[in-house]
C-alpha cells in the first residue's frame, strides 16, 4: 500500500509531521506537496495531484487543510475516490468498514497531531466490510459518475 499525502499551506506543518511518522512506521509515502510552506496556495491543486498519484486500488490518500472540507470536496470530484472527513475515530472506522473510504481529509485547525495520527492509523489499518450490502453500496457510489 502506498500512502499519498497532499496539503496546502494550512495543512503543511501537520503533513510534514505525519509523513515522518508514517515513514518511521515503514509505509511507502509519496508526498505531492506542498513541498514548502507557501502562504496563499490553493488546496485544489494538491488535492488533484494526490488523487492523480493513485496507481493501485490499495493506495490510500491523506489530505491536509484547515477545515478539511475543501480537500474532501476536491478529492470526491474524481471517479473512484471516496473521501471522508477525519473528525472522530469511530466515524473514520465506520467510513472504512461501511463506505470503503480510500481518502481521508484531515482538518488541521480542529485536531491535535496525536488525535490526527490516531484517526490516520484507523484509516490505514481498518478493513472494508465484506458484507454484501456494503459492497453493493460502494459499487453504486463508484457508478454514480
Amino acid at each position: 500500500m502506498k500512502i499519498i499525502l497532499g496539503a496546502d499551506h494550512g495543512g503543511f506543518e501537520m503533513k510534514e509531521e505525519v509523513k515522518k511518522w508514517l515513514v518511521a512506521k515503514g509505509f511507502t509515502v509519496e508526498d505531492v506537496g506542498a513541498g514548502t510552506l507557501t502562504p496563499g496556495d490553493d488546496f485544489v491543486y494538491y488535492g488533484k495531484e494526490a488523487i492523480k498519484a493513485v496507481t493501485s486500488s490499495g493506495d490510500r490518500v491523506i489530505l491536509f487543510c484547515r477545515n478539511g472540507f475543501g480537500m474532501m470536496i476536491a478529492a470526491n470530484r474524481f471517479v473512484g475516490t471516496r473521501c471522508g472527513l477525519a473528525f472522530n475515530p469511530e466515524a473514520v472506522s465506520k467510513g472504512r468498514t461501511d463506505d470503503d473510504i480510500n481518502c481521508l481529509a484531515v482538518p488541521v485547525d480542529y485536531l491535535e497531531l496525536e488525535k490526527a495520527k490516531e484517526m490516520i492509523d484507523i484509516f490505514l489499518t481498518e478493513e472494508a466490510s465484506r458484507e454484501e450490502k456494503y459492497r453493493r453500496r460502494v459499487m453504486k457510489l463508484d457508478n454514480l459518475i
